[in-house]
């Protein structure tokens, strides 16, 4: 079962009136590249956090966001009074000096550095925060997850569509081979007989016939097609197999591209070259859907 790697999951949870949202996005990535996105206040979960992404997903760009709303009234920062009261009073003093007068904003006073900082919880609230944070993870996790299934599901039917038709174009190539060396040999035949008329003289059937044999061997291309029907069976397999298959279906496809390229090379019929393309236009939208593949 093909699993896409783009996918979305959301969940939040509320402990000692504090709100606690967790959002995850996955788009597509040859590898697992995570960006966790925690406050400043959480930033000891940054850890488990990334531990609990790789060992659930293996593949794609994933972002993680917490963010955190006090619903209680309580703040998660406190104000050191006694240094906003240092500084009010030196400034009041140099404005006095100076002979200005005036009210200070206090909003801009609380930006300066050291006067608003984060509380910092005891080891109980901590281990309690890390429980929650990690449980309201693991919904929004599971969310992605069957994102991720439902979008491959689609996936997996639009690549098994695509090997469907690489096999019907597989099966006219065949069909067509075994009449490509027949007409070849009539019109060699013909075209030598014509020559030789001319010339008044006798057509060697036993030169013709080895001239036949060797374009048949060097136009051959009954390996090319088993070996591309046999990578298109072991697409579909991977298709339903139940491990993470992306990767393996990313080198089949190329592989199978490159037997295609092979017979088209290998074959001067017109018929033959016209399959061929059709066939590089299916796999190329394979390589493109696979690449969505976890």
């Amino acid at each position: 079962m093909i699993k896409s790697m783009t996918g979305y999951g959301q969940a939040q949870g509320d402990i000692n009136g504090v709100s606690y949202a967790v959002e995850i996005k996955s788009v597509n990535n040859r590898y697992l590249k995570t960006t966790v996105k925690l406050p400043e206040i959480l930033s000891f979960l940054e850890d488990d956090i990334e531990k609990l992404l790789r060992e659930n997903l293996s593949r794609g760009t994933i972002n993680y966001t917490l963010r955190v709303k006090d619903i209680s009234g309580n703040s998660f920062f406190e104000i050191d009074e006694k240094v906003l009261q240092s500084i009010a009073k030196k400034l009041s003093n140099a404005a006095s000096n100076a002979g200005i007068e005036g009210t200070f904003d206090i909003s801009n006073l609380l930006e300066l550095p050291g006067i608003v900082r984060p509380v910092s919880p005891n080891n109980e609230e901590l281990d309690l925060t890390r429980k929650k944070v990690i449980e309201i993870s693991l919904l929004a996790m599971e969310q992605l997850r069957k994102m991720r299934i439902t979008e491959g599901k689609f996936l997996e039917a639009d690549l098994r569509k695509q090997c469907e038709l690489i096999q019907n174009d597989l099966k006219k190539i065949n069909v067509r081979s075994s009449v490509v060396i027949q007409e070849y040999s009539k019109k060699l035949k013909q075209r030598v007989e014509m020559l030789l008329a001319e010339a008044k003289l006798h057509l060697d059937e036993e030169t013709l016939a080895r001239e036949v044999a060797i374009y048949a061997d060097r136009s051959d291309i009954s390996e090319e097609i088993a070996r591309l029907d046999s990578h298109v069976q072991q697409f579909k397999q991977f298709c339903s197999s139940n491990e993470q298959a992306g990767r393996r279906l990313d080198f089949i496809s190329q592989e199978m591209l490159r037997e295609a390229n092979t017979i088209g090379s290998k074959s001067s019929d017109n018929e033959i070259t016209g399959y061929v393309v059709d066939i590089k236009c299916w796999v190329e939208r394979i390589k493109e859907q696979v690449q969505n593949a976890e």
